[in-house]
Order: structure tokens, then C-alpha cells, then sequence
């Protein structure tokens, strides 16, 4: 019977094991599809020490049983050899009829895992602390807002447990909650105070430059309105009898196409808005005030929209976003004390925070907001500091 093989300190090795002359450990192996794979490692066994100098890793023995699980459990070794990059790209491909503004977002996080070295990692080394020390750089480190992250993990989220399924890895690293993670500071960031408000309106009403905008940005201010559903909005869609406003869809505009009319972010996004007077009011006088072109222009089936720039063209959201931009720019060239930049987004950002300030439900600020989810109107709340918390304990004592 042949002498069984040793290595230097006198231990069997076991097939497909050997010590090399460097000291360092080989296994040979054949993988799920028949090919020879080779690890080494500089320890035999998880009791060894790591020579001086030298990175820990895993020991020869612990990546053996790793892989002879795997094998067992049919999961393709190293995933694949897909790196992080490669996998988000081969979700993306499996998406086909998305809208544009989706396939623009997956664009997006395509590009930013390309400049990552996190793109760069083979997804079976990518673990659970691996993904939240990612985002929390994303945030911390990199500007990202809780929505923009909220938005990358939604693409990176179900790449890997796609990976997952199809037996690369055992489980997805990205699993976790993002709020457990990632601190919410959208609303704070994003939403101004009621007197940030306040001046901000009675600067746009007073200024004769932007006055024609007043009630459109008191429509946004008070209604939290996506700025796309805003400016989709049709005379059809107002309906001053009923003292309602419908909102089933959104209009967009993109180079090649041109304008076109989408439906809603989301389903809990088609919704019917209560008017309350003061914004039934802003109606009144946009239609009032309201110049369209000889031509009234149609839009995927719709027509009489509320604003038109001064070429007869359908103000959409970027029209709104540079006005915006220059009533800040310009108040801060007035006042002493800077108004923060302030865009449509905001504006349904305020809105939020001041209804949750306000202590409306969470369900009935949901459906007003048209979140899809409750977390996200949900997150509103996180922001609430003690002043606030103090104000409900005593309005809720004075109830009962």
C-alpha cells in the first residue's frame, strides 16, 4: 500500500491536496462542468496561523467544503465568474418593454457600477457587509440621496437574487432593509420650512418677471404633485364642480420622440386629488390666464394643457426647473439671508413633511402622495424631532 502524502508538519493530506515548496497549500479540482479548478491558501487547516506578512484567508480545507457544498447543492462555482457589473447588465437584458425613464435609470446604474470598483467583484465575494459598506459610501461619501440609493439598489436588489435562482449564489447579499442602513435625510435635504415657503411664494407672486408661475408653484407646494403629472394636466382633468383632480398619467419629453404621454410612476399613482378652495382657485386663474397656440397641440390623445411657453411649445418639466432656478437665483442676489435651492421635487417633498407634521394618517398621505409603498411615505416620519413629537403628545392629551 502507497505511503500516504504529508505535508511539513506531518499531516495526510487528502486527494487532490499537496504542499507546495513555498509552503503554501494547492487543492485540484474539477468544477460542475468537467474543468480543472486549483485554491491554495497558505493554511491547511482554520487552527493554522497566516505566516507573517500575509493576508488571512480562508484555510485550503474551508474552501474545500465550501465548494463540495456547492457542487452537492448544484451552485456554479465563483458565480459564474460574473462580476458585479456583468450580472446587473445581464438582469437588465432580461427587462424588455420597460419605459424609457426605466431603461434611462438602468442606464444609470450600469454607469456608476462601471466607475465602482464594487462593479468590478465577483458577485460570490460580495457579502451582506460588502453591499451595506457600498451604499453607506454611496450616501456618505459619493452625495447619493436615500432616493437615488433606493433607486440603485431596486436594479441591484433583484440582479442578484437572480443569481441566486439561477444557482451562482447561495444568497443574496442584498437582502436587508435599506432603511437599517441608509439614513432617510431626503426629506430634510430636500423639503423646506414653512417660512422658506412662505417668502419663496410671496417672492414669486410679487415679482413681475415670474408672477404668471404663482399659482402653478402653489399648486406644487400645496398638492405634492409629481412635476411630469402636473404638467400633464389637462382642462379635462379639472373638474370644478366636483371640486376634484384627476391624475392617470404624465407627460414627458424625450429628444428623439418628442413629447408623449405616459401613465402614472406607479398604479397607486393614478389617483383622484380633493380640491380644496385655495387651489381651485389657482385653477381658476390659469384657465383664466391660460394662452395656448391658434392650434390647440394633442399629445398621445390629449390636449388642453395649462401652460405653454412662449413659442407655443407645452411647458414640461424642464421649463419648470429652470424657472425655478432663476427665481432662486435671482432672490439670492436680493437678500442677505439665502433661500436653499428649491425645484418641483421639493416642492412634493414639503408638501409631504408638512402633512406629516401635521399628523395626517400615513394611509391617507400615501394615497395623496400616490407612493406605491408605505415605507417611502412611511420614512417621512423618521424626521419628525422633538418639537414635533412634543406638539402630538399634547394635541392627542387634549383629545382624550
Amino acid at each position: 500500500m502507497s505511503e500516504k502524502r504529508r505535508d511539513s508538519r506531518g499531516r495526510i493530506l487528502h486527494n487532490g491536496e499537496m504542499q507546495m515548496s513555498d509552503g503554501r497549500y494547492r487543492y485540484k479540482y474539477l468544477d460542475s462542468f468537467g474543468k480543472e479548478k486549483v485554491i491554495y491558501s497558505w493554511r491547511l487547516d482554520h487552527n493554522d496561523r497566516m505566516p507573517v506578512g500575509k493576508k488571512k484567508t480562508p484555510s485550503l480545507r474551508e474552501m474545500e467544503k465550501q465548494i463540495q457544498a456547492d457542487m452537492f447543492d448544484h451552485i456554479i462555482s465563483n458565480g459564474g465568474n460574473l462580476t458585479v457589473y456583468d450580472l446587473v447588465e445581464k438582469y437588465i437584458s432580461t427587462k424588455t418593454g420597460v419605459r424609457p425613464t426605466t431603461r434611462a435609470g438602468y442606464n444609470t446604474v450600469l454607469n456608476l457600477l462601471r466607475k465602482d470598483h464594487f462593479g468590478a467583484k465577483r458577485i460570490d465575494t460580495v457579502r451582506i457587509s460588502d453591499a451595506k459598506v457600498w451604499l453607506i459610501k454611496l450616501q456618505q461619501e459619493q452625495g447619493k440621496s436615500y432616493s437615488s440609493i433606493h433607486t440603485i439598489r431596486g436594479v441591484v436588489r433583484p440582479a442578484f437574487q437572480m443569481a441566486v435562482d439561477d444557482d451562482l449564489i447561495r444568497k443574496n447579499p442584498f437582502g436587508f432593509q435599506l432603511v437599517d442602513v441608509i439614513v432617510n435625510d431626503s426629506v430634510r435635504r430636500e423639503a423646506v420650512s414653512r417660512e422658506e415657503e412662505r417668502k419663496f411664494l410671496k417672492f414669486v407672486k410679487e415679482d413681475k418677471h415670474f408672477s404668471n408661475y404663482y399659482e402653478g408653484i402653489y399648486i406644487l407646494f400645496k398638492t405634492g404633485l409629481r412635476i411630469s403629472e402636473f404638467c400633464g394636466l389637462t382642462l379635462a382633468d379639472i373638474d370644478l364642480e366636483n371640486h376634484t383632480l384627476n391624475i392617470d398619467h404624465q407627460l414627458l419629453k424625450r429628444g428623439s420622440t418628442g413629447y408623449y404621454i405616459q401613465e402614472t410612476k406607479t398604479t397607486s399613482g393614478t389617483r383622484v386629488l380633493p380640491m380644496t378652495p385655495d387651489i381651485e382657485e389657482c385653477f381658476r386663474r390659469i384657465i383664466e390666464k391660460r394662452n395656448p397656440p391658434k392650434v390647440e397641440p394633442m399629445v398621445d390623445g390629449h390636449s388642453g394643457f395649462l401652460y405653454f411657453d412662449k413659442d407655443g411649445s407645452i411647458m414640461y418639466s424642464l421649463h419648470w426647473e429652470h424657472y425655478f432656478k432663476h427665481i432662486v437665483e435671482k432672490y439670492n442676489k436680493i437678500y442677505k439671508i439665502q433661500m436653499p435651492k428649491i425645484t418641483p421635487h421639493v416642492c412634493r417633498h414639503t408638501y409631504c413633511s408638512n402633512m406629516a407634521k401635521s399628523g395626517m394618517n400615513p394611509k391617507t398621505l400615501q394615497y395623496l402622495m400616490g407612493h406605491s409603498d408605505i415605507g417611502v411615505t412611511l420614512n417621512t416620519y423618521t424626521h419628525l424631532g422633538f418639537e414635533d413629537a412634543k406638539e402630538e403628545v399634547f394635541r392627542l392629551q387634549k383629545v382624550m
